[in-house]
């Protein structure tokens, strides 16, 4: 019997929602299936979704047909805080420094200088950073803030996953990001990706950002020219590419391909933070000697 309590019936809108902008951003159909069929769990679900969490917690999501540890992360997220970061991003609605300013010590100056320099836009992707030295990296982010940030973070989030996504070297490697890159810039110039209308730095709302959804093996791939304030400000807006990534069970890591501007590898693409595997890369290429 279908359900019809209102917080499951939110949940299914907002899965189907996000299923059909992929569709139309030509996404693969794996994720797009992957979506529709959480969503009709969730709609055929007798039983109201937060008291299943309040019981059985992770393991109850997990113990429902179709949902996978990151839907199960993003119904979760939908229950906490009646959005989906996912969801506003392929919307082009998504205020990133807002979210960040969610979490207790973090200001809407500190919020700005992670988005815009860390080029980071979700709650894993701040709580990634916390773990592998980067937000410590920002000046005046000393050791006992990144401390307390990544305490509350793992108060936040831990309800769902004790662990970073993707932490460390379990992410796609820089090849397969450099390609998404290369791809995702030839047929942006060429014009043949799904443009979305971002709501911030857009006062006409005019839909000028092109999307791609593409695939590697076993990651799925949403690449975007970045929309932070700092690309604004450096006109880096064609050049600064947000590259997210998603394993077969949809959870998430995100890194920024640039042209790097000093140094060996100046003129070269880059995926900030790796780049000393970028210039093993170069120097030595597949297939070479």
């Amino acid at each position: 019997m279908p359900s019809d309590t209102a917080i499951n019936v939110k949940v299914a809108e907002k899965l189907r929602e996000a299923a059909d902008l992929l569709q139309r951003q030509g996404a693969n159909p794996f994720r797009i299936n992957a979506y529709r069929r959480a969503a009709d769990t969730i709609h055929r679900l007798d039983e109201d979704l937060a008291e299943l969490v309040v019981r059985q917690g992770m393991e109850g999501l997990l113990a429902l047909p179709n949902i996978g540890r990151g839907l199960a992360t993003a119904i979760d997220e939908i229950l906490r805080t009646g959005r989906w970061v996912q969801l506003e991003r392929l919307r082009g609605v998504l205020d990133p420094e807002k979210l960040l300013q969610s979490v207790p010590g973090i200001g809407p100056r500190l919020a700005q200088r992670i988005h815009d320099e860390l080029h980071i836009d979700t709650l894993e992707a701040l709580e990634s950073a916390a773990h592998d030295g980067r937000l410590e990296s920002l000046a005046g982010v000393g050791p006992r803030r990144v401390v307390a940030i990544r305490a509350t973070l793992e108060s936040m989030l831990g309800r769902v996953r004790g662990a970073p996504p993707h932490a460390g070297t379990g992410g796609p490697g820089v090849d397969m990001l450099l390609d998404v890159d290369r791809e995702y810039r030839s047929k942006a110039a060429q014009g043949g990706l799904a443009r979305i209308s971002p709501k911030r730095f857009n006062p006409r709302g005019e839909a000028w950002l092109p999307i791609l959804h593409t695939q590697r093996n076993e990651w799925h791939f949403t690449a975007l020219f970045s929309n932070t304030a700092r690309a604004h400000e450096l006109d880096r807006t064609r050049d600064w590419v947000v590259i997210y990534f998603y394993d077969d069970h949809h959870q998430e890591g995100q890194h920024t391909v640039v042209t790097e501007t000093r140094g060996a590898l100046i003129g070269r693409r880059v995926v900030r933070g790796r780049e000393s595997e970028c210039r093993e890369l170069y120097d030595h290429p597949a297939g070479s000697a």
